[in-house]
């Protein structure tokens, strides 16, 4: 007697299921247990009906005009060593999405694993193979350019350090690394204080950039527009046009602190005197606030934040430098975006941090700390939107998931109000809004948000306007367990149907 489709799951994963588990849960059960287990334990498992199951688990969503979601692809989808991780698990979990109708993926494409070797030496051969298989399953592909690290971050799985040779660069030049104030580097990007200058081996770091899209596009060309439907621009870490103001490596910043200004290599600082000395206040420029606290510190333990030493003459100077060479850089990278991939099909989005915490505060320092000068008496992000309209790109938010009663109230956390205030912005500067989750994701509670926050009823008059996408952060072995499947694919089916369901 022919087993049936569970039982057959079951078999591929090395997973007996009882024979009363209901289809949902068995079948869930299965794929959890399979897609993420070592790619040894692939080589004699077919586990593409596994995922086939899948596609009888939720009626389909009616058509409507809601929020396509894509789901962002491991980290380490591609090793070190430059080979396509866990392939059969990847295929199988493409199945299993594309059967919830998942518009399609989020790739990283690391800097770091594709240039590794030496300037212009290229090997695209995992990606390539990531897109087809993206292609095969029917599935559009966001391609992230990551010219970030991975590892130190929230949701940091594993180590993929900058291009050796970028490394080596570093080594030579130590200013090369954002600093703090007390000399520590960071490593997570290369500073934007260098951007036009030849420091990395003739070439200026937005040359590299622009080489490395340029090379993406020859290569894969063949799939923009119809798979690869959008690139997203790195600009920081965490693939965020920020400056990393609050790094969780070793310990150095640990949530709600305030974070600490990031220009202290004297290519900053050499940017900083010169703009002091435009302005004909030359005293001011030789350094960045003292007295703006630890990274650790709330507002209200510094004197430039408790004090108003952001909002003196001094603080507006210094402030109004710091974000203006964030969108400069941001301004940079994205004119090098359009010419490259001009007349592709594909759209160009940036991803922009959701600060949330102190946001109820007058100064709201962590924003400051990481270069968006919003405060309660300035709008930040209507600079950067209209920043980013100038080249028709799309803001991308994360932190959409969250309430603002849910988080911290001593640290006046205020997700929901950000997200309000983005929203404006890029409605006034008439650009599109995305939106990604900060954090996993996997209860009801916090799906319900995400479609509300994605519907952008922000003025109570929102009419036909809405987030042009949902990315999902991020697919892994907990987003397959039985009830958070079932949940994820309810949520897809929703949010997909638009307003009024």
């Amino acid at each position: 007697m022919a087993l049936n489709i569970t039982h057959q799951i079951g078999n591929h994963a090395a997973t007996p299921i009882s024979s009363d588990s209901t289809s949902g849960d068995s079948t869930a059960m299965a794929i959890s247990a399979a897609v993420w287990k070592s790619p040894s334990e692939f080589d004699s498992a077919d586990l593409s009906v596994a995922c086939q199951a899948f596609a009888t688990q939720a009626p389909a969503a009616k058509a409507g005009s809601g929020v396509p979601v894509y789901v962002l692809m491991p980290l380490d989808s591609v090793t070190m060593e430059n080979k396509v991780n866990r392939k059969k698990a990847t295929s199988a979990a493409l199945t299993a999405l594309k059967s919830a109708e998942v518009e399609g993926v989020m790739i990283n494409v690391w800097w770091g694993l594709v240039e590794r070797e030496g300037p212009r030496e290229y090997n695209w051969s995992s990606y390539m193979e990531l897109m087809e298989m993206a292609k095969k399953h029917e599935l559009k592909v966001q391609a992230m350019m990551s010219f970030h690290r991975c590892g130190g971050n929230v949701g940091d799985s594993c180590t993929i350090p900058l291009p050796r040779w970028v490394g080596e660069e570093i080594d030579n030049d130590p200013d090369l690394a954002y600093t703090d104030q007390w000399g520590r580097r960071n490593y997570e990007y290369v500073s934007l204080g260098c951007d036009t200058l030849p420091v990395l081996k003739g070439r200026t770091p937005v040359q590299c950039y622009a080489d490395f899209m340029n090379a993406f596009r020859d290569n894969f060309k063949h799939l923009l527009g119809e798979t690869i439907v959008e690139i997203q621009v790195g600009m920081g870490p965490a693939g965020e046009l920020r400056y990393p103001s609050y790094p969780e490596q070793s310990g150095t910043w640990r949530f709600p602190g305030i974070g600490a200004f990031q220009c202290y290599d004297e290519y900053m600082l050499s940017s900083l005197k010169a703009y002091a000395e435009a302005q004909g206040k030359h005293e001011w420029g030789s350094t960045g606030p003292t007295d703006a606290g630890e990274y650790n510190n709330w507002p209200e333990d510094t004197t430039f934040f408790r004090s108003g030493g952001w909002d003196s003459e001094y603080g507006q100077l210094f402030l109004t430098w710091y974000s203006q060479m964030l969108l400069d850089h941001g301004d940079r990278i994205l004119t090098s975006a359009n010419s490259i991939f001009d007349n592709t099909g594909v759209k160009i989005s940036v991803k922009i941090a959701g600060i949330h915490w102190h946001y109820g505060t007058e100064s709201h320092a962590p924003e400051l700390t990481a270069g968006y000068y919003n405060t309660r008496f300035r709008d930040g992000y209507l600079p950067i939107s209209e920043m980013l309209a100038r080249h028709g790109a799309i803001f991308n938010l994360t932190c959409i998931e969250m309430r603002d009663h849910e988080q911290r109230q001593d640290a006046q956390c205020a997700p929901e109000k950000l997200v309000k205030q983005v929203a404006l912005a890029t409605q006034k500067a008439q650009i599109p809004l995305a939106g990604e989750n900060a954090l996993p994701l996997y209860d009801e509670y916090a799906y319900e948000q995400v479609i509300k926050a994605s519907q952008l009823d922000v003025d109570g008059n929102s009419d036909d306007r809405k987030m042009c996408a949902f990315t999902y952060r991020r697919m892994n072995l907990q987003l397959f367990q039985p009830d958070n499947w079932k949940k994820f694919v309810a949520f897809v089916k929703k949010i997909k149907e638009g307003k009024g369901t």
